[in-house]
């Protein structure tokens, strides 16, 4: 049956873009959503920093009327910068279970990837390296944590059989915090003290400049790791501002060295998917935000996800990972949480895995990153011409 596929430009478009994937979850109770109000304010391009250095496309894709896809086209002009790449990538991707509307999406990427002169096509990144990363491809028995994406399992089958291929995976560690590895709860406070740093919570007093901090340990930390671009004052204080919201400032630790220099820094935040899954349609109004309040209250939510940790380079390879590691436990245990996810953890970071295995985590969730080259899609118009 026929597929048509439109820019997002008007109020029916948007809102569509907006409410499909809370009609596809429908029978998928594991995947969790962010709130709608979440996903506006990630499109709204005069409000997020990232449209900065970005142009994205949005596309939702029609059968009879009715929304059954959509994607956008993104041209993240830092990353190019950064990597030496001229790469588009796709993000929000969500479809329903049929590859003739996969293929009209992901046509319509692809011709914008002609229109940017781009050689390559990677995603998902909703939108970007720093916010959702990937397409969940296991895991499927448990539900995605806070600020990690989820999807039907049928989704990474849609992307293979449009011939892209594998470009990299990330891991989620799922760790029972009073299983925590004995060893390193006895040797952490030794490490600690052995290397004369001092571990403190992060000073809501002065959030502003604490942020400014953790952003410089960020960009050193990560610049080696690719896909990772460093984030924008204006991206960072975003993402600060975003966290303040739903942060437990108990379980922000920043490192600092006997002079008082900043050396690495680890954010865990309360799993606040656990009430959202309460709201399956993502709504505030009028029965979301009732259900929110309730399914958040103090106590209820027992678990956490290890958003980021950064450590300066000098100071790797000397256990401050598990330092802040035991002091999440500690503290975590004593707040009332019971599990905690390590992630994403990029398959190659050889550290980062050791870390997590040690400290007793076992991966629950992988996501994968697809990419294509340009030449694939190339070569088939010009060999069949007549099917474009």
């Amino acid at each position: 049956m026929e597929v048509s596929v439109v820019s997002v430009k008007d109020s029916k478009s948007y809102n569509d873009f907006i409410d499909l994937p809370y009609q596809l979850r429908k029978d998928y109770p594991n995947w969790i959503l962010p709130l709608r109000v979440q996903t506006k304010e990630l499109l709204d391009s005069a409000k997020h920093p990232f449209f900065q250095h970005a142009s994205v496309h949005f596309f939702v894709a029609y059968r009879h009327g009715r929304p059954v896809g959509r994607i956008a086209a993104i041209n993240d002009r830092l990353h190019n910068t950064t990597h030496h790449e001229r790469t588009t990538h796709f993000g929000l991707f969500d479809c329903i279970d049929d590859d003739a509307v996969a293929q009209a999406l992901f046509q319509r990427v692809e011709q914008q990837c002609d229109t940017w002169q781009h050689d390559c096509i990677r995603g998902p990144f909703n939108l970007s390296v720093n916010e959702e990363t990937g397409l969940q491809i296991g895991g499927f028995d448990v539900p995605n944590f806070v600020m990690n994406p989820g999807n039907a399992p049928y989704y990474s089958d849609l992307v293979q059989r449009q011939n892209y291929v594998k470009s990299f995976d990330l891991y989620c560690y799922g760790l029972d915090l009073p299983n925590m590895n004995p060893r390193v709860i006895a040797t952490a406070p030794k490490i600690e003290k052995r290397l004369n740093i001092t571990i403190r919570n992060l000073d809501k007093s002065r959030f502003d400049e604490e942020v400014t901090k953790l952003m410089d340990v960020y960009n050193s930390a990560w610049e080696d790791n690719w896909p990772w671009v460093p984030a924008s004052r204006d991206e960072f204080a975003h993402l600060g501002h975003n966290l303040k919201q739903i942060a437990d400032f108990d379980l922000v630790f920043v490192a600092e060295d006997h002079l008082g220099k900043t050396i690495g820094f680890t954010i865990a935040i309360p799993n606040i998917y656990q009430a959202f899954a309460h709201i399956p349609n993502g709504k505030l109004f009028p029965l979301g935000l009732p259900k929110l309040l309730w399914h958040s209250r103090r106590g209820n939510i027992k678990s956490v996800r290890v958003l980021a940790m950064g450590i300066l380079q000098e100071w790797r390879g000397k256990g401050i990972d598990s330092i802040f590691h035991y002091h999440q436990q500690k503290v975590g245990i004593r707040k009332g949480y019971n599990f905690a996810e390590l992630s994403q953890v990029l398959e190659s970071n050889t550290m980062m895995n050791r870390a997590a295995s040690l400290v007793g985590g076992s991966v629950r969730m992988t996501h994968r990153v697809f990419e294509k080259s340009a030449r694939d899609w190339r070569q088939n118009l010009t060999e069949h011409p007549a099917e474009t």
